[in-house]
């Protein structure tokens, strides 16, 4: 977290832009990097967090676990530099979050707050009654996985909290599935959107995004 010029870099490679093409990403705007890189000072306190969360409970429920309808990502066992990411990225505007952004305005929700909260979403168990997909199609979605997904999002799904890549083991199908559609498109409200992802996933038919979002939501079930 020392190296700046290295954070920098990672940040400009997390989820997606308004461009056509994905490698004329702009630099992510002052306040995003400035927001992170003040919250990824801060020691995280998960008991501070969890007081701080109660303006978060109502959409992603108390576990952290969200809904299964798309609406709410599982929050539960997520890396805390992802999350300190995508809240700086909601609060600058660089990743647009209607639903979100009245809970995340600094009157709501301070610098230090976001820290404190990232270390008990962090802290929590990652339920297992996730939403789940129609399970048809598991040898495609493992080979999309393993292909195109795995070198940066783990073996496992298990992400990387030091490049910001966010854990997808376990994740909702429907919200995998609605993000990944956002990503490919290059809607505007994933400008923080990795280029790299975007490559990837451009020519992906609907059936493909369906198939490797499953796969992801079943990860770690197992266990």
């Amino acid at each position: 977290m020392k190296d700046t010029s290295m954070k920098h870099t990672l940040i400009c490679l997390a989820l997606l832009g308004l461009s056509a093409s994905p490698l004329a990403l702009a630099e992510p705007p002052a306040a995003a990097v400035s927001e992170l890189d003040a919250a990824l000072a801060i020691q995280g306190d998960p008991v501070k967090g969890k007081v701080a969360y109660e303006v978060c409970r109502g959409c992603h429920k108390a576990d952290g676990s969200g809904r299964a309808d798309a609406e709410y990502p599982q929050l539960a066992g997520q890396h805390a530099t992802v999350l300190i990411k995508q809240m700086a990225d909601v609060r600058s505007g660089r990743r647009q979050n209607q639903k979100m952004h009245p809970f995340i305005e600094k009157d709501e929700v301070s610098t230090e707050d976001i820290a404190h909260i990232a270390a008990y979403l962090a802290f929590l168990p990652v339920p297992r009654d996730n939403g789940k997909g129609d399970g048809k199609q598991p040898a495609r979605g493992k080979a999309l996985y393993e292909k195109d997904c795995a070198t940066c999002h783990g073996g496992k799904g298990e992400g990387n909290a030091a490049k910001f890549i966010p854990r997808v083991a376990g994740q909702h199908y429907g919200y995998l599935v609605r993000e990944n559609k956002a990503i490919q498109s290059l809607a505007g409200n994933r400008r923080d959107a990795n280029p790299d992802m975007v490559k990837v996933i451009k020519s992906y038919p609907y059936k493909d995004i369906a198939a490797v979002s499953d796969y992801m939501s079943r990860l770690g079930s197992e266990h």
